[in-house]
């Protein structure tokens, strides 16, 4: 990502005594870009309605791949969906591991918390939330492989029960969640096709994969690479119809506990 120049020209329609007005949106991320941005409100604001959807320090890991700076950009800044927005927060807890995890956001966690969003997303109609942004905190206790499936599984749940508090309050006309969403992972070990890899296969594993559905059965996005040798076709269809059958028991497990209505949140919680 390049610098610019910049050269504020403006212009007023020939046709009205009024400037036309229109929304503008700034993000930026390099050093001292926020001169640029105070130097285009300062010279547009006549002319412009702005909304700052600026990246503030802390926000993105600057050590990050530029392709992967910009999809966080994009996914998590740029993203005009009528003020509604359904996102995710992932940590995994100091105590969640063998070995201590330092806090604070890693790279691999924001890759977790865009796929998490995505997955949440995909059955959520963001017109009917209205102007609401829903943000899903998924905090592991305890690691031990496929943190992020488990995450989706989970913040599905989690999602689904927000909604229905603020159905239950009237603040919804109608459910926006739309459809279940689960997550699975799925690999090769030792040449066989295992389903819900624990770390220690995980770690080992030929072909290791991450696997988000819908209730209805579409898929969401598949994740997966070989660590070692390529596998064919015929084993990637096996490894993704058995998750799709892992994938189908957890819906099922979701619609059981769905099945019972959310308790009331105290009156300050």
């Amino acid at each position: 990502m390049g610098r610019f120049e910049y050269n504020p020209t403006f212009r007023v329609s020939e046709a009205t005594a009024t400037p036309q007005r229109h929304k503008v949106f700034v993000s930026y991320h390099h050093d001292n870009d926020q001169w640029y941005k105070e130097e285009l409100i300062r010279y547009g604001n006549a002319t412009h309605d702005f909304i700052s959807k600026s990246v503030d320090d802390g926000d993105i890991d600057p050590n990050n791949k530029t392709e992967t700076i910009r999809r966080a950009i994009r996914d998590e800044h740029l993203r005009d969906r009528g003020g509604a927005w359904v996102t995710a927060e992932y940590s995994m807890l100091p105590g969640s591991s063998p070995e201590r995890v330092r806090r604070g956001t890693s790279g691999r966690d924001q890759e977790i918390q865009r796929l998490i969003g995505r997955s949440l997303r995909s059955v959520v109609d963001l017109a009917a939330l209205g102007e609401r942004r829903i943000v899903v905190d998924c905090d592991v206790l305890q690691a031990d492989g496929g943190t992020r499936t488990a995450s989706i599984c989970g913040g599905y749940l989690a999602l689904h029960d927000a909604v229905a508090r603020l159905m239950a309050a009237g603040k919804l006309d109608a459910d926006p969640v739309f459809d279940e969403c689960a997550a699975v992972s799925v690999g090769i070990v030792d040449g066989e096709v295992l389903l819900d890899l624990p770390y220690a296969e995980d770690a080992g594993a030929e072909v290791d994969f991450n696997v988000v559905m819908t209730g209805s059965g579409r898929f969401v996005e598949v994740q997966g690479t070989a660590e070692g040798r390529a596998f064919d076709r015929g084993r990637l269809d096996e490894m993704i119809d058995l998750a799709a059958r892992g994938i189908a028991e957890i819906v099922e497990v979701q619609r059981a506990v769905l099945a019972v209505e959310p308790p009331p949140r105290p009156p300050n919680g």
